[in-house]
């Protein structure tokens, strides 16, 4: 009698998820990208503490120490963009995609891994780079006596708000990797929608305008990581972020769809 071999089943989602991290962690590019993120960030935050710490204590600026406790950050979002684009695109540009899902078949069990691997590695990154920076720019802002405390308003949270933003901003290029499969285009999307189309939209005259402005990514969801606002017409830093994560709710779940739809 001839025993039948019993189908193959996928694996569960601890399982993927530590395929997933193992992938990641495997990838040569993930660390030096990694690195990057943590040496821009806190070095640039330390550096440009260092040089406005002695106007600001002489009162010549008129900002605060909060203003630039976090300032190195806006280098490290290129770098959280680039490893959430690969987190995707680079299994397309290899071939490994068909392998993945022919090892874990429900596709969306594979989506849920890569985004609680991308967003937990980018948290702890962005949360860490965050407090480096703080550690070496207040070490400038403390030596001319207007050091800044952790336990001061809203610094706790903009450190921590750093590791959101990054996660965030790292599901955002993940979404559009799904859309596009590649990984320069979705890497030069998400720049230009961040750095670039979010400025330009400013540009559009009357309220109209100024909504779309604050409801553009790269401007309602950074206002979490600094302790001071950016200004009076930007989103509160919590309901910006709410709106940031609603957006990549959104575009993540049209990717999911065409995820679903398309060969590997």
């Amino acid at each position: 009698m001839t025993t039948l071999a019993a189908p193959p089943t996928s694996g569960s989602l601890g399982r993927t998820v530590r395929s997933e991290w193992i992938k990641v962690a495997s990838i040569r590019s993930t660390w030096w990208t990694t690195l990057a993120m943590i040496v821009l960030g806190a070095g640039f935050t330390t550096i440009i503490s260092g040089v406005v710490a002695g106007d600001i204590a002489s009162g010549k600026s008129g900002d605060s120490p909060g203003e630039y406790i976090t300032q190195g950050l806006i280098f490290s979002q290129i770098s959280a963009v680039v490893i959430g684009a690969l987190v995707v695109t680079s299994e397309y540009g290899t071939g490994l995609i068909r392998a993945t899902l022919a090892a874990t078949p429900v596709r969306s069990r594979v989506l849920a891994a890569k985004a609680i691997v991308l967003s937990g590695f980018l948290f702890v990154v962005g949360t860490v780079t965050a407090f480096l920076g703080y550690f070496g720019g207040n070490a400038f802002f403390s030596n001319k006596g207007i050091g800044i405390s952790l336990g001061d308003e809203h610094i706790l949270r903009s450190m921590f708000g750093a590791g959101l933003y990054m996660a965030g901003l790292g599901l955002l290029a993940a979404a559009v990797g799904l859309l596009v499969r590649h990984t320069a285009a979705a890497i030069s999307i998400v720049l230009a929608l961040v750095f670039i189309i979010g400025q330009v939209v400013s540009l559009i005259p009357g309220t109209f305008g100024e909504w779309v402005m604050k409801l553009m990514p790269g401007n309602a969801g950074p206002g979490i990581v600094v302790p001071v606002s950016f200004g009076d017409n930007m989103l509160s830093p919590w309901t910006g972020f709410a709106v940031f994560v609603g957006e990549i709710a959104l575009l993540s779940l049209v990717g999911f769809a065409l995820f679903q739809k398309r060969d590997a």
